[in-house]
């Protein structure tokens, strides 16, 4: 029996055996398989620090959210505590990259009168690091314009054994205060690192993946290097950049580091007193996708405190194939509705979401590649595993959250050998009793897919990538400034009338073919929302340099 105070996909991953758990690209996300514990978001009221000890850690973060790490076997428990509301799982962040400054009027207000520079705006950049030693990134002088860096990956006890001959009281490696992992390097130490001839051994933080760089560079460049060539839209901004993971071996972003970020990002405006800008530029598809989830939630809390903006990319799911949209009713020829979905060939693990209204009642037929037939009802109360030729499936209902009254039925494909069963499986809906009539299918990220696994007949609406459905974030959308049209891959919004409030996106900048700097300072040319947004975030800045002082205009 399913406990509503969890998420769905945490009630099916805790019923899960570790082998499923282990061939599942959603399931184990937030498991930590060394520790045997479980790393948790949740939404509590009056105080969790009691419970703090051994066995429970907790991280209290902003308006009564926390991150909580404990044993498997204490989740229930945990979960019938009074303080506690709702508990979610992690889950992976992916890029929304895809392999100016001219089209969206920079140059009107930066090089000539207002002369806005972002100078006085701190921006916090919540990405995979940054290439620190860039000119981009520093003063005319060479100083560092990063205010604090932190990077999550690094162990500390690994970092201080570089730190030999530097006794100074900045060089200490720590994570910033309230936070456990990580180490936070200052200002101060990163100048000293600028100065050093070995800088990677007082501040061995590096982008490997180059997204962090780039997105910054089009944010924020200085515009030190080519003689100005790669100057972002805020070159003066002070920069607070978070690169988003843990230590852990093979690890990869998650929801909850993305919170903890946030977090530090929002103390340290408020501290600063500082208008603070936000940049994220990744996503992720699953969820219901109408901005109740615990961290949509969450950053419309953040995005109250204080001064604050948040920009985050819409996604490239537009154009993947990865959502699939429809009604319950029969057709004039009385057949049942049919989603098709191609697997392609390799085809590893993956889920399907199927969202509904929780007031409809239906039966489902899915059929195989091969002809075979598997009936379900919507009445599940437990986690049901059946095979189908070479794919094991693992099926679980939902329940509606405090916060929705959608619900969800997830089905979880499992190679039962090595890949999933290559063809077309296809799902078919029969209503019973239907109120609200309309369904959701979604997959995962499409940079996790074989690029033939879609829905035959998509549905490019929303293809918003979560958060960037939360409702008090501004949602980028791209578009490509060579033929002045909406970028096919762009995530998209709901179909609504132009009176509809909370449309998203809220607006497009440019994002194909941006050309920006990789780690090294090697020009890129780069597509996706992961670079229209930065182009937001730094006009963000722009305006609230221009409303400093007139709080009733800037906030």
């Amino acid at each position: 029996m399913q406990n509503q105070k969890l998420e769905g996909v945490l009630n099916l991953s805790l019923e899960a055996t570790g082998e499923e758990r282990e061939k599942s690209r959603q399931l184990d996300v937030g498991y930590l398989e060394e520790e045997k514990r479980w790393e948790l978001i949740v939404k509590y009221n009056g105080s969790l620090q009691p419970l703090s000890g051994d066995l429970i850690q907790v991280e209290e973060l902003i308006a009564g959210y926390a991150i909580v790490t404990l044993p498997e076997s204490l989740i229930e428990s945990f979960a019938e505590l009074p303080e506690v509301e709702y508990i979610e799982k992690p889950k992976r962040l992916y890029f929304s990259v895809l392999d100016g400054k001219q089209t969206s009027c920079i140059p009107e207000v930066t090089v000539r009168d207002p002369f806005l520079s972002g100078k006085g705006v701190l921006m916090a950049i919540l990405d995979s690091g940054i290439d620190y030693q860039s000119p981009e990134f520093q003063e005319k002088g060479g100083k560092t314009r990063i205010r604090y860096l932190w990077d999550q990956t690094l162990n500390p006890k690994e970092v201080d054994v570089l730190l030999t001959d530097h006794n100074e009281e900045f060089m200490q490696s720590l994570p910033p205060e309230g936070f456990t992992q990580g180490v936070m390097f200052s200002k101060e130490r990163i100048d000293a690192a600028l100065q050093s001839t070995a800088p990677l051994q007082l501040v061995p933080s590096v982008d490997t993946s180059g997204h962090g760089t780039a997105v910054a560079t089009i944010a924020a460049g200085s515009g030190n290097f080519m003689d100005g060539r790669f100057q972002g839209v805020a070159p003066e901004a002070e920069l607070l950049i978070v690169k988003l993971g843990n230590s852990r071996p093979n690890s990869f972003p998650k929801t909850t580091e993305l919170m903890r970020g946030l977090t530090f990002a929002a103390r340290t405006a408020l501290q600063l007193s500082m208008p603070l800008v936000i940049n994220l530029s990744f996503g992720n598809t699953y969820g219901v996708h109408d901005g109740t989830s615990l961290v949509e939630r969450f950053l419309d809390n953040i995005a109250e405190l204080g001064r604050c903006v948040i920009c985050v990319g819409s996604g490239n799911e537009g154009a993947a194939g990865g959502h699939a949209a429809g009604t319950f009713n029969r057709d004039a020829q009385g057949n049942i509705p049919r989603t098709e979905l191609a697997v392609g060939e390799y085809q590893a693990s993956f889920s399907v979401q199927l969202w509904k209204e929780y007031t409809d009642t239906f039966r489902i037929v899915l059929q195989s590649p091969g002809g075979q037939i598997l009936q379900l009802n919507s009445a599940l109360d437990t986690a049901v595993r059946y095979r189908m030729e070479d794919t094991e499936l693992l099926i679980y209902q939902g329940e509606p959250t405090p916060y929705s009254v959608r619900q969800e039925i997830y089905f979880d494909f499992l190679p039962a050998n090595s890949y999933v069963n290559q063809g077309v499986w296809s799902f078919m809906i029969e209503p019973v009793q239907v109120e609200g009539g309309g369904y959701d299918f979604y997959l995962p990220s499409s940079s996790v897919l074989s690029v033939e696994t879609r829905f035959f007949q998509s549905t490019p609406e929303k293809t918003l990538t979560i958060p960037s459905t939360a409702a008090r974030v501004i949602t980028v959308g791209a578009y490509d400034t060579y033929t002045e049209a909406y970028a096919d891959f762009s995530g998209r919004g709901r179909n609504m009338p132009p009176s509809s409030i909370n449309i998203k996106p809220d607006f497009v900048a440019p994002g194909v073919n941006i050309k920006t700097l990789s780690p090294g300072n090697v020009p890129v040319a780069v597509s996706g929302t992961s670079f229209a947004t930065p182009f937001a975030s730094g006009s963000a800045a722009l305006l609230m340099e221009w409303g400093e002082g007139d709080i009733i205009r800037l906030r």
